[in-house]
């Protein structure tokens, strides 16, 4: 009897699960960079790793991956979440706030490292096609490896911080026109390729500015027509169909499954829904990229290295050389100390994960050798493995030089105070958090907010303010908003369920940041402020004490003895709130 598999490639999906569930804690706890531990862990039990002893010892085969056929389609949906989350990341509003460093620092930093490269890639003996991919390729650096180390460093903030973000937001953008001129090059011949670029572009932009243009109208009132309760597995419906069809749109219209992917992102971006959204697919994003640095890591044979034991680590020292060298000039342009300007070139000499992509883009398409691609694949890896090692030398160097000038120091810090505003959160956008939201504008105080009710949502959006969905209990709502950079938050919900939910989440997750909570009467603010608020306001409170002074005062009691008496009363009721409550 003939035996059927149930689902197709079952043995690599376990194998992939059993790795994930015990990589990623192990990875956390000794705070090593995912990206770096999923490509050792796809070396070594890929093909070229413990795959070729597999051949000679059997029972090794079931956990190894003999070949990546496996898990190539998984990987390659992988690419589209990646592409998806950085269409989010790169909302109108971010490059709004940066343009002057996106477009000016980071356009200048592509630029020049794919000149230089692409000139030293021409001198080894490519023809200009294939130099012009691997300086294109090499110049972007590696947004998932670089972030995480600003993240560790506390340094996102700084302006170092900010310059970096903005000149890997650009090489984000970049990817875009770098998926069509690779499609160009493809297809062109040296003697009609500026023709046949000029040609595909128009082409290209006009179907990227019509599905933009009809997604920016269909979008949200197509959310808003299905996501009305809040459910998580609504949105991750709703956020896995846009994603997916306008990838196929894009596909259909002769383009990348990935470039629509990242139209999706940016589309949602501008919604009210871009947080849930973010939350709802973030498990499915880590693991679908842990996958495909896998099969990235699978895919590099390490045996190149030792017939090539000079090239290859010279090469990821070129690559370090060219591109920190160029990124230093830019930054000191920009008016960073040098050591701060050294340390931002080490910190994003590296190559990046999109170069696996391109580079397996032109091999398929005999743009680069087999050969080559793989002697690529290597460097790029390498420049992955010792980036936190280089960047660790950087904050060195920039730490020994001593104490920042400060004349420079206030020039920086005028040059980004303008994006470092501060803004609190309003949880709960109803009558008393739009109170709020209209008195800090008149102060010019920012503030973002959220509600989980739709129509409030909607109906704010409209308006124009930073009015998002979300549900305040949840933790990762605030982790999405950057809560930790906030002066203050406030919390107006009316259900007490809720608010004591939203100050457990908040103060867990946010032990030193303040939080000022509404209550409906004093025994509910006795708890929220045993459970962690600084400052809970009871409502029957400040209306038994607005009726009194009024009433003080038509009395014939003088309006300043009445407000003494009015103020004696509200700070001894407060004081009285925070008793433990039983």
């Amino acid at each position: 009897m003939e035996e059927h598999q149930a689902l197709p490639y079952l043995r690599e999906t376990l194998l992939f699960l059993a790795l994930a569930g015990i990589l990623i804690p192990i990875l956390k706890r000794l705070k090593v960079n995912q990206v770096v531990g999923f490509l050792c862990a796809g070396m070594l039990v890929g093909p070229y790793g413990l795959g070729l002893m597999a051949q000679h010892i059997p029972e090794l085969s079931y956990f190894v991956f003999p070949n990546t056929e496996g898990i190539r389609p998984l990987a390659e949906l992988g690419v589209l979440f990646l592409m998806f989350m950085i269409g989010l990341e790169l909302s109108v509003e971010r490059l709004r706030a940066l343009y002057k460093l996106v477009f000016g620092a980071g356009l200048m930093q592509v630029l020049l490292s794919t000149a230089a490269i692409g000139v030293f890639a021409w001198i080894f003996g490519n023809a200009l096609e294939k130099a012009i991919v691997l300086g294109l390729v090499l110049s972007l650096s590696s947004t998932a490896v670089v972030m995480q180390l600003l993240n560790e460093q506390r340094t996102l903030d700084s302006p170092l911080g900010r310059a970096s973000f903005s000149i890997l937001m650009f090489q984000d953008l970049a990817v875009v026109p770098i998926f069509i001129l690779l499609d160009v090059l493809a297809e062109g011949r040296a003697d009609n390729l500026l023709p046949l670029i000029g040609m595909t572009l128009a082409k290209s932009i006009g179907s990227i500015v019509l599905i933009y243009a009809l997604g920016r109208r269909f979008i949200r009132p197509f959310f808003r027509s299905f996501a009305g309760q809040n459910q998580p597995d609504v949105f991750m419906a709703l956020t896995l169909l846009c994603s997916l069809g306008i990838a196929g749109l894009t596909a259909a219209a002769g383009l990348s499954l990935a470039l629509g992917a990242f139209l999706a992102g940016l589309l949602i971006s501008e919604t009210e829904f871009r947080h849930e959204v973010e939350i709802a697919i973030e498990p499915f994003r880590g693991l679908l990229m842990g996958l495909f640095f896998m099969l990235v890591g699978m895919q590099i044979d390490w045996r190149e290295i030792i017939k090539e034991p000079v090239l290859i680590p010279m090469s990821v020292i070129g690559l370090f050389l060219i591109k920190g060298t160029v990124i230093a000039l830019i930054l000191r342009v920009c008016r960073f100390r040098w050591s701060h300007a050294i340390q931002g070139g080490l910190l994003l000499g590296q190559g990046g994960e999109f170069a696996f992509i391109v580079i397996g883009t032109a091999v398929s398409s005999s743009l680069l050798a087999n050969d080559v691609g793989q002697f690529m694949m290597l460097v790029v890896s390498l420049s992955l493995f010792i980036t936190p090692m280089a960047a660790k030398a950087g904050k060195i160097l920039a730490e020994r030089e001593g104490k920042k000038d400060a004349e420079q120091d206030g020039h920086l810090q005028s040059e980004f105070s303008r994006h470092r505003a501060p803004y609190v959160i309003i949880a709960g956008f109803g009558r008393v958090g739009q109170l709020l939201a209209r008195l800090l504008s008149q102060q010019g105080v920012d503030f973002i907010a959220f509600d989980n009710d739709l129509g409030i949502v909607m109906q704010e959006s409209a308006k124009g303010r930073s009015v998002y969905l979300g549900n305040a209990s949840n933790t990762a709502i605030w982790e999405k908003l950057r809560a930790g950079q906030a002066k203050a938050i406030i919390l107006t919900m009316d259900h007490p369920g809720a608010a004591l939910h939203a100050v457990n989440a908040v103060r867990n997750a946010y032990p030193s940041l303040p939080i000022l909570a509404r209550a409906i009467d004093e025994n509910q603010a006795a708890i929220l402020k045993y459970s962690g608020a600084n400052m809970v306001i009871p409502e029957t409170l400040e209306t038994g004490l607005q009726l009194a002074s009024n009433a003080l005062q038509m009395s014939g009691i003088s309006e300043p003895d009445a407000l003494e008496a009015i103020n004696h009363e509200r700070s001894r009721l407060l004081a009285a709130v925070d008793y433990v409550p039983q």
